[in-house]
């Protein structure tokens, strides 16, 4: 009997240990985006797609990308590593334009908007002359 309960105990700490792991994204290195050959994105993420012809009419080319738990539980978090990327690039936020998981980046005449969510997220090349 003594056997028998050795194996249920340890299968049940280790079920216990891996329901109590953070989930976390990780970020490997960083490759050219589609849209933008001078904008970052993590060199992990999954392309899921390239938008050619959006609906929306202030965004010149958008692309999809997944990498696990970007943006946190609901996409809540920002990847603050990933975001100190685009500084170090010379990618500026302008913070006074974020609209909730949206944050807006620019460099020289280019604007490149962010979205985040907890799998995924979303970048958008703005049109030139695109209201902010």
């Amino acid at each position: 009997m003594k056997n028998l309960w050795s194996p249920v105990i340890m299968l049940s700490a280790l079920l216990f240990a891996s329901g109590c792991s953070s989930s976390t994204y990780q970020i490997t290195g960083y490759t050219s985006s589609t849209i933008h050959a001078d904008f970052p994105v993590p060199e992990n993420a999954i392309l899921l797609g390239v938008t050619t012809n959006s609906a929306n009419r202030n965004i010149q080319i958008s692309a999809s990308y997944e990498l696990k738990h970007i943006g946190g539980e609901q996409g809540l978090y920002t990847p603050t590593d990933y975001f100190q990327k685009l500084h170090n690039e010379g990618w500026v936020e302008m913070e006074e334009n974020r609209l909730g998981h949206v944050h807006f980046f620019q460099k020289e005449d280019t604007i490149i908007a962010i979205e985040i969510r907890e799998d995924t997220f979303d970048i958008y090349e703005m049109k030139k002359d695109a209201p902010i």
